[in-house]
């Protein structure tokens, strides 16, 4: 017996067309995006709650109480559960790029408890780009001034992944204050391959762990030579506790 099956091609290109004609228009609907957040924010609250942290995890009331005010940061890709090192009561001042793409993780952080600036983290130059970037760094510097700590991503949207920016250093340098590279990983999740920064997108039910170091501090005085290094320093402890993180929950296994 043969099945009847339809053989016919599908026009995925029509598909796609009208997709494309229709995502721009669902993007800049205020309805559709405040939907969105809140159902991102709520998968991403159900996440918290259903992956306990392993035994030896840094506690993020121990590290405020240790450097605070501070500047955490960590890498693109392992950035989406940032908003619960916040200790609960505590303020947190969080850099989020000026871009359309970032608009919706920028609401998500809101609604989870972040205070928002938008900026860029910066490579350095000097265009008219990056003048927002420069008063974002103003505005986390004027943060840490009042006593609330800040976090900023440290590698550059859509640059070299797990590689430090200027933007990160330069605002240790400005502040004085403390930058704590954090590794903060899930045992449960779905790496999106064929993004810049492979998105590790946690899942519910498995383990978390967060995993810190030795701060970087980045003298007031420091001359160009000075703030590379501690770039380098930065881009180097942040692999370290982000490979350190997924290799101790691979041993709990």
């Amino acid at each position: 017996m043969v099945e009847n099956i339809d053989q016919r091609p599908r026009n995925t290109g029509a598909a796609k067309r009208i997709w494309r004609s229709i995502r721009g228009p669902l993007a800049r609907s205020a309805g559709v995006r405040s939907a969105l957040v809140w159902l991102i924010s709520g998968y991403l609250k159900f996440v918290h709650a259903t992956n306990p942290r392993l035994p030896g995890s840094k506690d993020p009331y121990e590290l405020e109480r240790d450097y605070h005010p501070l500047i955490v940061t960590c890498w693109h890709g392992q950035h989406l559960m940032a908003p619960f090192l916040r200790p609960d009561g505590m303020p947190l001042v969080a850099m989020f790029s000026r871009s359309a793409d970032a608009e919706l993780n920028a609401r998500v952080g809101e609604r989870l408890g972040l205070e928002i600036v938008r900026g860029s983290g910066g490579r350095g130059t000097r265009t008219r780009a990056d003048k927002g970037g420069a008063r974002a760094l103003l505005a986390l510097k004027n943060a840490l001034k009042g006593g609330k700590s800040t976090a900023i991503i440290a590698d550059i949207a859509h640059g070299k992944a797990r590689e430090a920016g200027q933007g990160v250093i330069l605002l240790g340098k400005l502040s004085g204050r403390p930058i704590l590279p954090i590794g903060y990983a899930f045992s449960r999740r779905k790496v999106l391959e064929k993004s810049w920064d492979k998105t590790a997108i946690p899942l519910p039910f498995g383990r978390s762990i967060v995993v810190s170091c030795e701060p970087v501090v980045v003298p007031m005085d420091a001359d160009d030579a000075m703030l590379e290094e501690k770039r380098k320093e930065l881009t180097d402890k942040l692999n370290a506790v982000t490979a350190e993180a997924y290799a101790r929950l691979e041993q709990a296994r």
